[in-house]
């Protein structure tokens, strides 16, 4: 690549657009060049830089896609924990004891920032019943989701399908904006006959349910994200 176009590529980057996208601006490299790089596909790279963990075939290969690039980036332990906003150990270590962790604490530094741990709860009312409906209930991977931004803060329906996608299982449809953004609360849309699956997953996500104007179709739900939710604030 021409020296001038490669650095229009790199300006038109935003290197806060995740710290994936970071390392690999601070390498001066355009993302077709860290692509060739990891070998990874160049569809799957502009997955990890802009966060869409949700669109990839499993968590699983999520990781391993990273591990890959972050290894082919040469991200250090240090600056893998500086990404992640992760604090810095002031001693220095060995050589032998870097090399020895480099690639476990790199990966996992690196992808804290979008494997997200969902929230420990209390038992909701009601105890053993609504375990027994839950347990009748279609399992999450065959309830399709579509996550809707009603706010104007960038990413927030990205972030929220992330979780929705990754530890709960559900899976993801559309990812978009929605039509206004001005949502103040998030809120779990649901067709007629679905209130119970809307229910469960309103309680994953500690928010309230709303029937979906118009009716739609069975095991599927839409979740628009309000303020309460967007972070960002």
């Amino acid at each position: 690549m021409a020296l001038q176009p490669r650095l229009r590529a790199l300006r038109e980057d935003s290197p806060e657009a995740s710290p994936l996208a970071a390392a690999r601006i601070r390498r001066r490299l355009t993302v077709e060049e860290a692509a060739a790089r990891s070998g990874l596909a160049l569809e799957d790279v502009k997955r990890l830089e802009e966060r869409r963990i949700y669109s990839f075939p499993s968590v699983d290969r999520a990781i391993a896609a990273a591990l890959v690039y972050g290894t082919a980036l040469g991200i250090s332990v240090r600056e893998a924990r500086e990404l992640a906003a992760l604090p810095v150990a002031p001693e220095r270590w060995s050589l032998r004891r870097r090399l020895a962790v480099l690639v476990v604490a790199a990966a996992a530094a690196l992808l804290a920032w979008f494997v997200v741990v969902p929230e420990v709860r209390p038992e909701p009312e009601g105890g053993t019943a609504i375990v027994d409906a839950a347990s009748r209930l279609p399992p999450p991977w065959e309830i399709r989701i579509d996550v809707f931004n009603g706010t104007e803060v960038p990413n927030a329906a990205t972030t929220l399908a992330n979780e929705i996608g990754g530890p709960l299982a559900y899976r993801i449809g559309t990812v978009e904006n929605a039509e206004r953004l001005d949502y103040v609360e998030t809120r779990v849309y649901y067709p007629a006959g679905s209130e119970e699956i809307a229910q469960r997953l309103a309680a994953q996500l500690d928010v309230e349910t709303a029937a979906l104007p118009g009716g739609g179709e069975e095991n599927r739900l839409v979740v628009i994200v309000g303020r309460d939710h967007a972070g960002g604030e």
